[in-house]
Order: structure tokens, then C-alpha cells, then sequence
């Protein structure tokens, strides 16, 4: 009986480790059935006054939300940009109604494509950092989170164990 008991709290034990690594290398964040999937942004030179913040947006529930942006210390304004290619032709422009995310659809907000504007940066934003920004949705209200920076012109995210920029 008593091995069972030890053998039973040893393996909760292991469990409950795994779990705390996971998520922090994760880098998640849930409100509701909004989950964000690691925010992240590339690092900017010295007197550089816009950045992109880049994360995914997972609906888990059975209602469509809006994201409607955000604001961060980090920056004067936090806008939702979209960036196209028309005839060779790059372009980008605010997405001033937000972002649907349909229930059960995953929103992509990366590098190329839909991102975050950081406008008016309050100084540069160095690898290896975080720094923390509220996301607003139309439904769920508002999560606090906080982005990674990653070097500058990487295409997609590294992260460590521990969830940090590499």
C-alpha cells in the first residue's frame, strides 16, 4: 500500500513538473477561450520608432471574438497591420475593425503578413528582453501578456527552454 502511495505521489510530482516546463517554454496565455500563443517581436536598432509584434490567436470556443488591438509601455500605440503584394508592390495598412477569429480558427499574426505595429517605441527593443502589452478582444476583454525579443530579421521565433529569446 505504501509504495502505491509513493509511487503515486512521485509520478504527480513528475506530472506537475513537466507541466510548469511546458508552459513556460510555451509561452501561452488563455482568457476565456482566447488562447494566445507565444507574442514575440524581433529586436530594433537604436532610434528606431516602429517594431512588429508577431503571436497566434487560437478561438476554442463556439462564438467568434474580435481582436480589436492593444497598448504596451513599450509604445505609443499597438495597431494591427496587414501587409499585401499587389503587382510586385508590398503595401501596409492599419486593420482599423480588428480581426475576426472564427470559433475553432487560429489567427497567424506573423512576419510577411497580419502583425502588430508598435508605434512610437519608447526605446529599442534589445534580444533577449520582454516586455509586457494588454490585448483587447471584443468579447473576451482584455489579457496581459508579454513578447520575447528575438534578434533582428529572424523569420520566425527561437526560443530557449525556458521560453525567452535565444
Amino acid at each position: 500500500m505504501r509504495l502505491s502511495i509513493l509511487i503515486a505521489a512521485a509520478a504527480a510530482t513528475v506530472l506537475a513538473c513537466a507541466a510548469i516546463g511546458t508552459s513556460a517554454y510555451a509561452h501561452e496565455f488563455k482568457l476565456g477561450s482566447v488562447e494566445i500563443d507565444h507574442p514575440w517581436s524581433r529586436a530594433t536598432p537604436p532610434g528606431a520608432k516602429v517594431g512588429g509584434g508577431y503571436l497566434k490567436i487560437t478561438n476554442k470556443g463556439t462564438e467568434p471574438d474580435r481582436f480589436i488591438g492593444g497598448a504596451s509601455p513599450a509604445v505609443a500605440k499597438l495597431e494591427i497591420h496587414e501587409s499585401t503584394t499587389t503587382d510586385g508592390v508590398a503595401r501596409m495598412r492599419q486593420v482599423k475593425d480588428g480581426l475576426v477569429i472564427e470559433p475553432g480558427a487560429t489567427v497567424d499574426l506573423a512576419p510577411g503578413g497580419t502583425h502588430l505595429m508598435l508605434v512610437g517605441l519608447t526605446g529599442p527593443l534589445k534580444k533577449g528582453e520582454k516586455f509586457k502589452a494588454t490585448l483587447v478582444f471584443e468579447r473576451a476583454g482584455s489579457v496581459d501578456v508579454e513578447f520575447a525579443v528575438d534578434a533582428m530579421g529572424v523569420a520566425a521565433p527561437v526560443h530557449s527552454e525556458h521560453g525567452a529569446a535565444e
